[in-house]
């Protein structure tokens, strides 16, 4: 067991706090046991005198030291008139009272931390565990904000120095936790430290402008500019559509026409913008099987209408309720019935949990999630499938925010056994799943040596959950496929299998749920899953 870390550590100039040492990490079976190289790139000699990587060596954000004592007292009081806010009812209107319970009833009981995957694959790093943050905020509060008496402070172990040095280290802290919440599902309390975690994201932007620029830059800024996160505008989402209906035709031997802004359907369909890019046979998928279960639906091209992405969740209230209301807008522009979320988890979270204190009135249209329908058309026999067709082994990741979150569990898990003969539960499953490692942004998040950070700690976890699920057919003679219903995960998916050569080494394929519905329809001239996609 490492030694505890003390606060005054956390608040001192100058050394690096924490390094990931190889040998300590949690192992992964053979012949991902041999270490080969350092897991995480050290930075340039050059990047650590423009960022401070004081936490761990690893930079999401990349703050600048300030130039002069005054700089620095500037940047100290911006936060703290930020802290101030963040416990106003009137500006904290989201989160104020959970975050306000988990502040004041955390006992440090450290229950969570044996939940926490970023804390258990590090090898137990202190400075990981889900109370490290909110222990720092806290300290922060009782002296700069709440100014408890000195000898109060000192007799609860509550006195902290705030210098640049605390607030830097401390905005990058909140940038290692993916917000799954295993820690919140634990706690007997019923406190939440990963929002406590979100919430120090959200003094930072909005307060002070800071955040990866991943998520605000070249999230919700070029979002709500063009259309999309992905820079994807209404044009050129035209433009795939006709690619999409293309390829369909070249595998199915059908021309399907997609249903782009038609009024009055039953349904709008929002896809995470990165199925558009990254994975277009997600789009096609569900495009063939709604199209054969007679489904009236639509997309939108609307800004903000056809991007189910919403960053503000994650960092930012006064982002996310801009884009919310821009896809409420789309949906109410086109007279829809309900707006349908398609495989992704943190769309889910946005747009049918979070949204209900942002939307009201005739914005509030209905919102679910598009996993009932997939399980109504496949339990009920509205289209003809053989299962022999995915006789391969599968494995289910469980999204946080759709599974545990939300707590839809059973349909993606009722169409697998009807339609996969070899699938296979990861232990554990479910509400306990772990997290893939690329949450809350992660997945995105590209900054300097962040990446090898995210495959190496955060994902490792959920890297031995699917390594494992699969020990009986460990190498890559056996094709393997690993659902993940979520854009996000997929991502990260994407990065982690290539950091660790898993199409070599084990021969699994990523991919979504409704790609496995429609390769075992009947009607298909070949499979629709391509196992060179990898």
């Amino acid at each position: 067991m490492k030694k505890e870390m003390k606060i005054d550590e956390f608040c001192r100039p100058g050394e690096q706090l924490a390094e990931i040492d190889p040998a300590e990490i949690i192992p992964l079976p053979p012949p991902y046991d041999r270490i080969e190289k350092a897991p995480i790139r050290k930075l340039a000699e050059e990047q650590r005198k423009r960022m401070d990587a004081s936490l761990d060596g690893v930079v999401a954000i990349g703050l600048t030291p300030p130039a002069s004592p005054e700089e620095e007292k500037a940047f100290i009081e911006k936060f703290l008139a930020g802290l101030e806010k963040l416990f106003s009812a009137d500006d904290n209107w989201t989160f104020l009272q959970p975050l306000t319970h988990t502040l004041e009833y955390c006992v440090k009981c450290q229950i969570c931390s044996d939940a926490c995957p970023t804390y258990l694959a590090s090898g137990r790093q202190d400075i990981y565990r889900p109370t490290m943050r909110p222990e720092i905020l806290r300290r922060i509060i009782h002296t700069y904000v709440k100014k408890d008496h000195l000898l109060l402070r000192k007799f609860q172990g509550s006195d902290i120095d705030l210098n640049w040095q605390t607030l830097a280290r401390l905005a990058e802290l909140a940038y290692r936790c993916t917000l799954c919440r295993r820690c919140a599902q634990v706690c007997l309390l019923g406190c939440d430290n990963a929002l406590v975690s979100r919430e120090i994201r959200k003094v930072f932007s909005q307060q002070m402008g800071i955040a990866p620029k991943e998520l605000h830059e070249k999230g919700s800024v070029q979002q709500l500019r063009v259309g999309s996160s992905t820079g994807m505008t209404p044009a050129a989402l035209k433009n795939i559509m006709e690619f999409v209906e293309e390829e369909i035709e070249e595998k199915t031997g059908r021309k399907i026409k997609i249903p782009v802004d038609k009024k009055g359907a039953d349904m709008l369909l929002i896809h995470n913008a990165g199925e558009f890019m990254a994975w277009p046979e997600n789009l096609e998928a569900f495009a063939i099987l709604l199209d054969a279960a007679g489904v009236d639906w639509t997309l939108s091209t609307e800004i903000a209408g056809y991007d189910s992405v919403n960053y503000g969740v994650w960092y930012d209230d006064i982002q996310f309720a801009r884009v919310a209301i821009r896809q409420s807008m789309a949906a109410k522009s086109l007279g829809v019935r309900k707006i349908s979320l398609g495989e992704c988890g943190h769309a889910h979270k946005a747009g049918i949990v979070v949204a209900d204190r942002v939307l009201t009135g005739d914005l509030n249209i209905p919102r679910e999630s598009i996993l009932p329908l997939l399980e109504e058309i496949v339990l009920r026999g509205r289209i003809k499938l053989d299962p022999s067709r995915n006789n391969f082994p599968v494995t289910l990741h469980d999204p946080c925010n759709m599974v545990r979150l939300m707590g839809i569990v059973a349909p993606q898990r009722r169409i697998l056994k009807q339609i996969c003969p070899q699938f296979r539960e990861m232990e554990p499953h479910g509400v306990e799943n772990y997290c893939c490692g690329g949450g809350s942004g992660f997945a995105i998040t590209q900054s300097t040596n962040f990446p090898d950070w995210r495959s190496a700690v955060s994902g490792r976890m959920k890297m031995k959950q699917i390594l494992t699920a699969f020990e009986d057919v460990p190498g890559p003679e056996v094709k393997k496929y690993l659902c993940a219903p979520c854009s996000n995960c997929k991502g990260q998916f994407r990065d982690m299998f290539e950091y660790y050569g898993v199409w070599e080494k084990s021969g699994i394929l990523y991919g979504g749920l409704v790609e496995l519905i429609v390769n075992a329809m009947t009607n298909l001239k070949k499979p629709f899953i391509q196992w060179e996609w990898h």
